[in-house]
């Protein structure tokens, strides 16, 4: 079993340092193994997609990467790389379908106004035309991607998704149980300077060498925690009962911490 295990670890950590090169420079044996497990968490429906940010390197090498994995039977083929406007995700469709279509079934998605012109953060309906127009078009997007061939790879979204917010967007492909939207057409600035924040994180070991990885990480302005308190359980609920029915992650551990910053980038 150790030895299976170590196998294992060596082809994840083999595929990043060849693929995943940004100028001379590979990613670290633990950067390999930290993005090796978050892709396992992803393939797993664990979380819907991975934000790629180990290092400058673009979709095509992250695309290189992710079929490395699946011609090695490391993940399943369903994962697909996605380029939007220069932002490269690693993402499992059918996860991220489900959460979209959560925002308008059951309202378990929330969405908080942090235009920089209010006073503080707020639960809105506002920007509710634009958010159907934006989970319209991720639905036809990932309905397009689950049909891909091999060498329409990585799926490059360029035009389109320039109009959309990509803080909101983020949150659901993220699968945050809340998401962030402001006025972009206005300014990219928000009013969560100096608001104490809830920041929840959802950790856990990847056995293959009892790696701990952040699997979450989001936050939720402190003074709408209690409106939120269902939508958060909800999400922790979810979380475990996927967390359940898999086993190469173990010891799943969610926290809250309160943080405080005189800004706050989104």
């Amino acid at each position: 079993v150790i030895s299976a295990a170590m196998s294992t670890q060596d082809l994840f950590v083999a595929a990043a340092r060849k693929c995943l090169s940004a100028g001379r420079k590979s990613l670290s044996i633990p950067q390999s193994l930290e993005l090796a497990a978050q892709v396992s968490a992803v393939d797993l429906g664990l979380k819907p997609a991975l934000l790629y940010d180990s290092n400058s390197a673009g979709a095509v090498q992250v695309q290189q990467y992710l079929s490395s994995l699946q011609s090695s039977q490391l993940v399943s083929e369903v994962l697909l790389t996605l380029d939007l406007n220069g932002n490269v995700l690693i993402v499992n469709p059918a996860a991220v379908r489900s959460n979209v279509e959560q925002l308008f079934d059951d309202g378990s998605v929330a969405v908080i106004d942090v235009c920089h012109s209010l006073e503080k953060p707020a639960i809105t309906d506002r920007p509710r035309a634009e958010l159907e127009s934006i989970a319209h078009d991720l639905l036809l997007l990932l309905l397009r991607m689950e049909r891909l061939e091999g060498e329409e790879k990585p799926l490059c979204v360029g035009e389109k998704s320039e109009e959309w917010n990509l803080c909101t967007v983020f949150g659901l492909f993220l699968g945050y149980p809340v998401t962030y939207w402001f006025d972009q057409t206005k300014s990219f600035d928000n009013c969560l300077a100096m608001t104490p924040l809830m920041v929840t994180t959802a950790s856990a070991v990847w056995q293959a060498r009892g790696h701990k990885c952040c699997l979450y990480s989001f936050s939720i302005p402190a003074d709408l925690l209690q409106e939120m308190q269902p939508n958060l359980e909800e999400w922790r609920l979810c979380l475990q009962e996927r967390f359940q029915q898999q086993n190469v992650l173990t010891d799943l551990t969610i926290c809250q911490t309160t943080v405080t910053l005189p800004s706050v980038c989104l």
